[in-house]
């Protein structure tokens, strides 16, 4: 027995003298969160979305965003650099090959798709699937984790720039450090010029048009919030809170033209994480540890619609995860809701109640 406990101590000090005085690969800050609001009243759990039909099973990997073209065919981008395509008939096939990480897509007026690489900046690729890079870089600073993105009726381009620190593959350590590296931006196609609007967001993500296309929202993923940036009216250029204090981590979001958003949230709130924030040392020597020491996020789907005045209308949850979790976008096409996800190997289709 005194061998084990001399063992089990000796592994601590280990851990101590790695981690402890070990650079952290974070410079995180004190962050209070607000309260969780409850789910409780339009945010009560139920099981709506164990009812969508999932398509693609097992023949994808992590489809972030979903979008469909005029012929009704599905397109998502994967993990592994691809832009896929769902026929009619259930087949996958390969559309084009970024080379890095798809996430945010929308077509154009000339049904180009417009891509959030992660890695390579804002894409275009043709209906053959050639790939040709918009923009990588603004104001001298080159795109981190091109994210999120929606194409107004002028053909102007509004997206994201998640973190201007970090990568795709470290976004936790944005969570951690608790600083704002996000922007949002806006590229001209007929000038070529890319234009920051927003700085300092914390974690910049979804993006999505208004109805009359007079405002724009942006998602604070690490905020638990959605910032509305006003293009229209005696308000242009200005910024304001649209909805705070959200149950989960807001991802993408998508507007059905006729005045609802679609808020896909990535996960629930996370207790420990909230817990921690405020204390900027536990922080950093949590950023130390493998990941498998961090809050784990719980398998939850969560979809959220929000009229243009930033009320919750609707909820549609999957409590389990088992049919869908981590939804990180929702569009809406012909009475059903198309929903991706930066893990799953599925895409869900839930047909919306008449």
């Amino acid at each position: 027995m005194k061998k084990i406990i001399l063992g089990i101590i000796g592994f601590v000090v280990v851990l101590v003298f790695l981690f402890l005085y070990r650079a952290a690969p974070i410079d995180p800050v004190a962050y209070i969160p607000p309260s969780a609001p409850d789910l409780t009243g339009v945010l009560a759990p139920n099981n709506l979305l164990q009812a969508a039909e999932l398509l693609a099973s097992g023949k994808i990997n992590g489809p972030e965003e979903v979008v469909m073209d005029k012929r009704g065919l599905i397109y998502a981008g994967t993990q592994d650099g691809m832009i896929i395509r769902l026929l009619t008939d259930g087949t996958v096939e390969t559309f084009a090959r970024t080379e890095g990480r798809p996430l945010g897509l929308q077509f154009d007026k000339d049904e180009n798709l417009i891509v959030c690489d992660a890695y390579r900046g804002l894409l275009s690729i043709d209906s053959g699937g050639k790939v040709s890079v918009l923009t990588d870089s603004a104001e001298g600073v080159p795109f981190k984790f091109t994210d999120a993105v929606d194409i107004s009726s002028d053909g102007t381009i509004y997206f994201t720039d998640a973190s201007s620190r970090y990568t795709q593959d470290k976004y936790l350590y944005d969570l951690l450090e608790a600083r704002p590296h996000g922007r949002f931006l806006s590229y001209d196609p007929v000038t070529r010029k890319t234009r920051v609007l927003l700085k300092d967001l914390y974690f910049a993500n979804g993006v999505a048009l208004s109805r009359d296309e007079d405002f724009v929202l942006i998602n604070e993923t690490y905020r638990y919030r959605v910032i509305r940036y006003w293009l229209k009216g005696p308000r242009t250029g200005t910024h304001d809170i649209f909805i705070d204090n959200l149950p989960g981590y807001p991802d993408n979001v998508s507007n059905n033209r006729r005045g609802t958003f679609w808020l896909a949230l990535f996960t629930v709130r996370n207790k420990t994480a909230d817990m921690i924030h405020p204390y900027p040392f536990v922080k950093a020597q949590m950023s130390k540890l493998p990941k498998a020491f961090w809050p784990k996020a719980k398998p939850y789907g969560l979809v959220l619609a929000l009229n243009e005045q930033g009320k919750i209308t609707r909820s549609l949850h999957e409590p389990t995860g088992k049919q869908l979790k981590m939804i990180t976008s929702a569009r809406e096409y012909d009475g059903c809701l198309y929903l991706g996800s930066l893990e799953n190997n599925r895409i869900g289709k839930y047909r919306l109640p008449q």
